[in-house]
C-alpha cells in the first residue's frame, strides 16, 4: 500500500505476459497447473541478501482484477480474442504461494518465493512480482552491508532526494529499515510504516542568515534538547566548530543538553578526530557526531581502520539506489507444469552458461543449524517431499565428492505458506517485528560470511535427489 491505499496493479506488467496468457488460452494449457522459483542468480558484489517486498507484494495479489476501464484499454490494442477478454474480466488468483519471510537471509539460487497456480494466473504474476522483490531485496541488502560495516555506529538512510521516483523512495526507506537501518529523513516513509523521523538542518540554513553564529544560535533557540548543527558550511574547524561549541555552551547554561554535530564534506576520518577532541576538551563527551556525503560501507571500512570518531552515518545515494549494483538480478523460472493432465512434471531451462541454468521441480528450502553452537551451518534445497533426517550428509551441488556428515543439528523450513487456494494464510507481521526478526536472523551467521571484502562462501547444497533429476533432465534435455 502507499498513501493508505492498497493499488490495483494488474496492468503492471509486460505485454507478452498477456500475450502468452492468451496463447495458453487458445492451446487449453491456462488452467493446468504451474509452478514458478523467484530466486536472485549469483552476483560479485553480494553473496547473501535480505529478503523483502512480500507484503506489497501480497498487497498486490489481493487486488488482481481486470476493471471495466482495464478491459476496455485492452480491448483498444486489437490484440486479445474475445473470448480471451472475457476470461479476463471474471479473473482471480486461486493458487498457492510460499516465500521465505521478510527479512529472511537469502543466498543465490535459493527459491525465494515459489508460485504454483493454474498457469494463466502463474505467468501474470511475474512481472511485478520480480518489480516488488528484486526493487526491495536488493535495497534491504545493501543497508545490511552498510549496518554490518558501521558496526557499533547507527546508520539513518538519507536517500529520498536520490530515489528513482517516489515509491522507489518510499519503499527504499522501508527495505533499508528491514536491512538495518534505525531512522529516515523520508518523512513520508516514517508515517507510514511507523519509523523514526531524523535530520538536522541545510547548508541553506547557515547561508540564510548574517552569520554562521547567528544561525546557529537561531537553530538552537528553536530545538534546544535536539540541537545538532551541521559546521561545515565555511569552514569545519575554524568556524563551525567554534561556533558550535559556543552556542552548546549557551545551551548547557540554560540546562539544556546539546545532540551533537554533522559533518557533510572533507575528509571525515581527520575531521571527526578534532571535532571529538574540541568536543571533550570543552566537556561535550556525549555530544554525538553525524557524518554524511556519499557513504558506503567501503568508505565505512576505511574510516573505521582510520578511527574515525563518528556516531551515526547519513546515507543517502549509495543505499537508495545501490549504486555499485543496481538490480539484484532476480528471476522467476519454471520449475513443473502440468503438460499432460493430472501430471505435474518437472522442466528445466538449459543455457550455455551454467548461471543460466535452473534447478528442476517443486522445491523445498532449509537452513541447516550446526547442534553445537546453534549458528547457520548450511541451507538445502530438495525436492518438496523430502524429509531431513539425521544423520545428513551435505553435498556441493556441483562437485559432489565434497560432502560434510552431521549427526547433531536442527533444520528450519524457510518456504512457509502465504496463499492457500487464492485465501491468505499467513498473518502479516508489523515492520517492527520483520525488523527484529531479521536482525536475530543475521546473529545466527558468523561474521566471516557477512564481512564487505572476499567474505567466505556459505554452504548452499542440493540434496541427492535433486541433483540426480537435474542431471537426468541434462542428459535427455527435457
Amino acid at each position: 500500500m502507499v498513501y493508505g491505499i492498497m493499488r490495483n496493479l494488474t496492468l503492471m506488467t509486460d505485454l507478452y505476459q498477456l500475450t502468452m496468457m492468451q496463447g495458453y488460452f487458445k492451446s487449453g494449457l491456462i488452467e493446468r497447473t504451474a509452478v514458478f522459483d523467484l530466486f536472485f542468480r549469483a552476483a560479485t558484489q553480494i553473496n547473501y541478501a535480505i529478503a523483502a517486498g512480500l507484503e506489497q507484494a501480497i498487497d498486490y495479489i489481493q487486488s488482481l482484477k481486470f476493471t471495466k476501464d482495464d478491459i476496455k484499454y485492452l480491448k483498444s490494442l486489437k490484440l486479445f480474442d474475445d473470448n480471451f477478454v472475457q476470461y479476463l474480466s471474471t479473473f482471480k488468483f486461486t493458487g498457492d504461494i510460499y516465500s521465505v519471510e521478510e527479512g529472511e537471509v537469502v543466498f543465490p539460487n535459493e527459491p525465494i518465493l515459489v508460485v504454483k497456480a493454474p498457469m494463466g494466473q502463474a505467468q501474470l504474476l511475474e512481472t511485478t512480482l520480480l518489480n516488488i522483490i528484486n526493487h526491495q531485496t536488493l535495497i534491504a541488502s545493501k543497508a545490511a552491508r552498510i549496518v554490518e560495516a558501521a558496526g557499533d555506529s547507527q546508520v539513518v538512510e538519507f536517500g529520498l532526494r536520490r530515489a528513482q521516483g517516489p515509491d522507489a523512495g518510499i519503499y527504499g526507506t522501508r527495505a533499508a529499515m528491514i536491512g538495518g537501518c534505525k531512522a529516515t529523513s523520508n518523512v513520508l516513509g516514517a508515517k507510514l510504516f511507523s519509523i523514526l523521523p531524523k535530520g538536522t538542518h541545510g547548508h541553506s540554513w547557515v547561508l540564510s542568515f548574517e552569520n554562521e553564529l547567528a544561525s546557529f544560535r537561531a537553530f538552537a533557540d528553536s530545538y534546544p534538547d535536539s540541537c545538532m548543527l551541521l559546521v561545515d558550511t565555511y569552514d569545519t574547524l575554524k568556524s563551525g566548530m567554534p561556533n558550535a561549541i559556543k552556542v552548546f555552551k549557551e545551551l548547557k547554561a540554560k540546562g539544556h543538553k546539546p545532540l551533537g554535530i554533522r559533518l557533510d564534506s572533507g575528509d571525515l576520518a581527520f575531521l571527526s578526530k578534532r571535532a571529538r577532541e574540541m568536543l571533550d576538551k570543552e566537556g561535550f563527551n556525549d555530544a554525538i557526531i553525524f557524518a554524511s556525503n556519499d557513504i558506503d560501507e567501503h568508505l565505512i571500512e576505511q574510516l573505521k581502520l582510520q578511527s574515525a570518531k563518528i556516531d551515526v552515518y547519513g546515507v543517502g545515494t549509495r543505499l537508495i539506489t545501490s549504486q555499485d549494483m543496481p538490480s539484484l538480478g532476480g528471476v522467476y523460472k519454471l520449475a513443473a507444469f502440468e503438460k499432460e493432465k493430472g501430471n505435474l512434471a518437472s522442466v528445466m531451462k538449459f543455457s550455455n552458461s551454467d548461471l543460466k541454468m535452473t534447478n528442476p521441480g517443486e522445491k523445498n528450502l532449509y537452513r541447516i543449524y550446526d547442534g553445537n553452537d546453534n549458528m547457520a551451518f548450511a541451507d538445502l534445497i530438495c525436492l518438496e517431499n523430502e524429509v531431513v533426517d539425521s544423520p545428513l550428509v551435505l553435498t556441493h551441488p556441483y562437485d559432489r565428492w565434497k560432502q560434510t556428515v552431521l549427526e547433531k543439528f536442527t533444520a528450519r523450513k524457510l518456504l512457509v505458506p502465504i496463499f492457500k487456494k487464492g485465501k491468505l494464510v499467513y498473518k502479516v507481521p508489523t515492520l517492527s517485528q520483520t525488523i527484529v526478526f531479521s536482525e536475530n536472523e543475521k546473529k545466527h551467521f558468523w561474521t566471516e560470511y557477512k564481512r564487505i571484502i572476499r567474505p567466505q562462501v556459505y554452504k548452499v547444497n542440493l540434496s541427492d535427489k535433486l541433483y540426480e533429476l537435474r542431471q537426468s533432465k541434462i542428459k535427455t534435455r527435457q
